[in-house]
């Protein structure tokens, strides 16, 4: 039987025999699982491994479990990747968001582009940013990751170019010149995919001269909720992350 992961967003205590109190998501999660006492749990708070638990009791609010031990085991692709995501219609980028991160993303930026369909205003763009965390917690407390991926806030493609950015700025596009073959490895990747439209000739143009690698993921035109993960896949097989 799989154990249940929760992720504690106070720090856990790394001792043997401490008794925390949890409350909000993951006390209720644990009221939908019906666990009950006795039953032995995995919690993690972002700072790294993980900790073997017992629960001690489950009520409507709250939950109560003892700490049994502390194993700092990690879980995370070699490759540093900030996926550069426009902005998608529907339960597409909640997909994108899970499976970016089951697929060993650091972190995601949302991009409004010129071709994208969704525009937020500044609050629901706000609450969005936050339904997405989310949305990244709960994929790594389902892939067995110890790290949180950040999301953050919903930024321009313009004002993203004009940023700096450590390692490689690459833009997906299907008239790219470069390959994958040529993505260094060992350097942070920030990698953009455009909306269901595609970027337009202008944010082409504007990302070649910010610098970026236009790359192609080959022949075919991959769908923005597809492109992506393709390429989050290919590059950590060619890390080894798959071994």
């Amino acid at each position: 039987m799989i154990t249940p992961r929760f992720h504690v967003p106070e720090p856990l205590p790394r001792t043997a025999d401490a008794e925390v109190v949890l409350r909000g998501a993951a006390a209720q999660h644990m009221q939908v699982l019906r666990l009950a006492a006795g039953d032995m749990l995995a919690l993690f708070d972002g700072g790294g491994g993980e900790c073997a638990a017992t629960l001690l009791e489950c009520g409507k609010r709250e939950a109560r479990v003892r700490i049994d031990a502390h194993h700092a085991i990690e879980r995370e692709s070699p490759l540093r990747i900030t996926l550069v995501q426009a902005l998608a219609t529907g339960d597409k980028m909640d997909a994108i968001v899970q499976k970016a991160v089951e697929l060993g993303v650091r972190a995601i930026q949302p991009v409004s582009t010129v071709r994208a369909t969704v525009r937020l205003t500044t609050e629901r763009a706000a609450q969005r940013r936050a339904h997405w965390q989310a949305v990244a917690i709960a994929a790594c407390e389902q892939c067995g990751r110890n790290r949180i991926p950040d999301v953050f806030a919903v930024t321009a493609f313009d004002r993203w170019l004009s940023a700096p950015v450590d390692g490689l700025r690459a833009v997906l596009h299907p008239e790219g010149g470069a390959t994958l073959d040529a993505v260094r490895l060992h350097a942070p990747i920030a990698l953009a995919i455009g909306p269901e439209g595609g970027f337009s000739p202008e944010e082409v143009v504007a990302a070649r001269q910010a610098g970026a690698t236009i790359l192609t993921a080959g022949p075919r035109v991959l769908r923005t909720e597809t492109a992506g993960m393709a390429m989050l896949a290919a590059l950590n097989a060619r890390a080894g992350a798959f071994a």
